[in-house]
């Protein structure tokens, strides 16, 4: 679909190509900036300027509007999608913090911000989330992932309690010695 939406509004595919310009819509979609602050946005739009694709902007707004015209969301409107509903929604909020009034996140270092503030309002209610991750394993912050997350775990939820697993089972003190 990005592809066609570069070639409907008249840019050079092999310049604005679609897998960068996907990317940086993406990336936008999981820091929860939609068509429109993406495009009003100073920093986003010196970064595409200093690349020589000013338009990824008009394009994530052509891109969206197909989706929606289709019928169709990509996976990054999963989330970007569910945010808007709950924080929006006080009904549609309360309804899923009643349904899930546990909630277990695994490898919470990789979470996005999307991710975040999901959890964030679904734990609300009882204040019953678990987490699990380690911050010296982030490994995806290509995909988004923002460490801080998980270093401000403990101020989101301020009467957590944190177990910290210090002994490894999985790897050799040289290999844990270098990790650290």
């Amino acid at each position: 679909v990005v592809k066609t939406v570069i070639n409907e509004l008249e840019l050079d595919d092999k310049h604005y190509k679609p897998n960068i310009v996907f990317n940086r819509i993406s990336a936008a979609k999981n820091a929860l900036i939609g068509p429109a602050e993406y495009m009003n946005d100073w920093a986003l739009q010196q970064e595409d300027n200093r690349a020589n694709r000013p338009a990824i902007g008009q394009i994530y707004d052509a891109y969206v509007k197909r989706c929606f015209k289709n019928g169709a969301m990509d996976f990054d409107d999963l989330l970007f999608k569910m945010y808007i509903l709950l924080k929006n929604n006080p009904d549609s909020l309360s309804k899923y913090q009643r349904k899930f009034k546990y909630i277990l996140i695994d490898e919470y270092q990789d979470t996005n911000p999307a991710q975040y503030e999901i959890i964030k309002l679904l734990g609300a209610m009882h204040e019953n989330v678990c987490v699990v991750g380690d911050d010296a394993q982030s490994i995806y912050r290509w995909r988004g992932a923002e460490i801080e997350n998980i270093l401000k775990f403990e101020s989101d939820f301020d009467s957590c309690n944190v177990f910290k697993l210090e002994q490894n089972y999985r790897s050799t003190k040289n290999i844990l010695s270098l990790a650290d």
